[in-house]
């Protein structure tokens, strides 16, 4: 390797040297020119003419010989011969440049013996800047050409000359000083460039591994993703039937302990339901189709409402429940703030197996600490952190779905993110944990508190709904569960069918799943069913899906949004929302 390195070093050195020897070959030889038209006599004329075409032919080769190297290329085992061709070549051209000192010095005046030293000193001095880059060469050319002026110097036998030649031997250990420092400095910037190019090939490598690994990361991703909508779609159809066909068998003449199976089912139904509720809730918020509506509203409705729901938890598992009184009115999402509370006291119950829970409220200057305590497990500081990743439990390598999924906190942390609130955690191992929520105060009077309450008598909705959906199961679901509210219903798998029951009998409303068969959306047989009609039939979409391209898609129509499992309470209360809704307007256009 070493070899290598010091192979690709040596052949750019040679390159820039042949590359420099075009700068010089003009100048070169109009030195030589007009030094044969100065220094010639006729007792020197043809000797002088043969050096000028001797140091013309020289630089004129050398100049062609590198740019036919060049063209040609360097390969890293020719370095070595290229370097004693070079070597060779330069040593005749310093040879015919010394050789003018032979020519000329014994028969020149003082002032022409000074012009050829002069000048044979600058060409010394001039090759050492286009030389230098490999030294070897520099030196040969160096030592013939000076050489032979400290030889021709001698030959005279004169003493005049003598200090000459000594001057001219300590100008050659100077110009070797500067050639060397001036190598290095060269070769010094050609190692440092491969040095670069070398960990630029290292960063590269480096960054084309960390880009495989962040998209293998990205498509496993996706492919959880994917797998979780697809498995999520598809267990929310059978129990989004389960339940409505639930709903209808409550309505029966049941036996006590017909009633007591049923009541058992129904509670399995809710524990399978809620885990789908929160896999929708990560999706929703994965989709970003969660947006804040932020508004005044009493806290102290909220928390009832939580209290009311997961305090029979609590006591079912002999925990004390306590959630005192406030009188706060916060400025907030309350539907997300919710969230946010119902996962931190799900939590706290579901970790806690002797004593209690509390939540309370500790007003601080113009913001309220909202405070989840419990004496459950607890959690190592090590662990704060991760208890916020998704699918993290502590104390659940069994994986009890009793437990839920591990998506609650996560859920938490990016609800609190997306309301710009801040969440503290404080805790230790086998002494309780309490999360705190900052929520700012306000003083704005709130007239009263907009949280959905389900009609606790149902109706007869006296209406004819079109029900469209691919599942033979929720179609039948559907019908049975419509009728027990005085609905005449139709039911369709397909846009096309839809269209002729449509025709036979326009509805009064449509319930459609949003994803059918053959790649059909439910927005587009709502449109097209009203089309038909001439009129802006209501409607309700209804999904299974959790994939976050068909929330954004489903969110954006501006219909109504149902996720399956769909409370039955629910549905009926959005029917007969709508359908009053329209026949208001009906009456109105009348």
């Amino acid at each position: 390797m070493v070899g290598v390195v010091e192979n690709n070093i040596q052949r750019e050195l040679q390159l820039l040297l042949m590359k420099n020897l075009g700068s010089s070959m003009l100048p070169g030889i109009l030195v030589a020119l007009i030094l044969f038209l100065t220094l010639k006599n006729p007792a020197n004329e043809s000797g002088l003419a043969f050096w000028l075409i001797a140091v013309s032919a020289s630089k004129l080769f050398d100049v062609y010989d590198a740019k036919r190297i060049i063209q040609r290329g360097i390969t890293l085992n020719q370095t070595a011969a290229l370097k004693i061709r070079l070597m060779l070549l330069h040593a005749i051209d310093g040879a015919a440049w010394g050789s003018l000192a032979w020519l000329s010095l014994p028969a020149s005046t003082s002032a022409g013996s000074v012009l050829i030293l002069a000048v044979l000193a600058g060409i010394a001095a001039n090759s050492m800047s286009i030389l230098s880059p490999v030294l070897p060469v520099f030196a040969a050319f160096v030592v013939f050409e000076l050489g032979s002026i400290v030889y021709a110097v001698i030959s005279l036998n004169d003493p005049a000359y003598w200090a000459i030649g000594i001057a001219v031997a300590l100008y050659v250990v100077t110009l070797m000083g500067q050639a060397y420092n001036s190598s290095r400095t060269v070769r010094n910037s050609i190692q440092l460039r491969f040095d670069n190019l070398e960990l630029i090939q290292q960063l590269s490598a480096a960054s084309e591994k960390a880009a495989k690994a962040l998209t293998s990361a990205e498509r496993a991703n996706a492919e959880k993703s994917r797998f979780l909508a697809a498995a999520s779609h598809d267990l929310r159809q059978p129990i989004h039937a389960q339940g409505l066909f639930l709903e209808v068998l409550q309505t029966t003449n049941l036996s006590p302990h017909q009633r007591e199976l049923v009541n058992s089912i129904s509670s399995a139904t809710n524990a399978t339901t809620e885990m789908l509720h929160t896999l929708l809730d990560y999706s929703r918020i994965e989709a970003g189709v969660v947006e804040p509506q932020p508004r005044a509203f009493r806290l102290q409705t909220l928390l009832s409402k939580i209290e009311n729901e997961l305090a029979p938890q609590a006591n079912a598992k002999g925990l004390l429940y306590r959630s005192p009184e406030t009188h706060a009115v916060v400025y907030s999402d309350p539907a997300l703030i919710e969230l946010i509370i119902r996962n931190l006291v799900s939590n706290a119950i579901r970790y806690t197996h002797r004593g209690g829970v509390l939540v309370v409220c500790r007003k601080q200057q113009f913001r309220l600490s909202l405070e989840i305590w419990d004496s459950g497990i607890g959690i190592a500081p090590s662990q704060f952190e991760n208890i916020f990743s998704e699918f993290q439990q502590l104390g659940n390598s069994e994986r009890d779905r009793q437990k839920g999924l591990g998506l609650g906190l996560a859920i938490v942390r990016k609800m609190v993110n997306l309301l710009g609130l801040e969440l503290h955690l404080a805790s230790r191992p086998g002494r309780g944990s309490v999360f705190k929520l900052s929520l700012p105060l306000t003083q704005v009077a709130v007239l009263s508190d907009d949280i959905s309450t389900v009609p606790q008598k149902m109706q007869q909705l006296h209406a004819r709904v079109l029900v469209v959906d691919d599942d033979a199961i929720v179609r039948q679901a559907m019908a049975q569960l419509l009728a027990e509210w005085g609905c005449h219903c139709d039911l369709a798998e397909s846009k096309e069918e839809s269209l002729i029951l449509t025709r036979r009998h326009p509805p009064d409303l449509i319930i459609s799943d949003y994803r059918l068969r053959d790649h059909c959306k439910g927005t587009d047989v709502i449109q097209a069913i009203r089309s038909a009609c001439n009129t802006e039939i209501p409607a309700i979409l209804v999904t299974g899906d959790t994939a976050p391209v068909r929330l954004r898609e489903a969110a954006a129509s501006g219909l109504p949004l149902m996720h399956k499992p769909v409370s039955p309470a629910l549905l009926y209360a959005e029917l007969s929302a709508l359908l009053e809704r329209n026949r208001q307007v009906t009456i109105t256009q009348h």
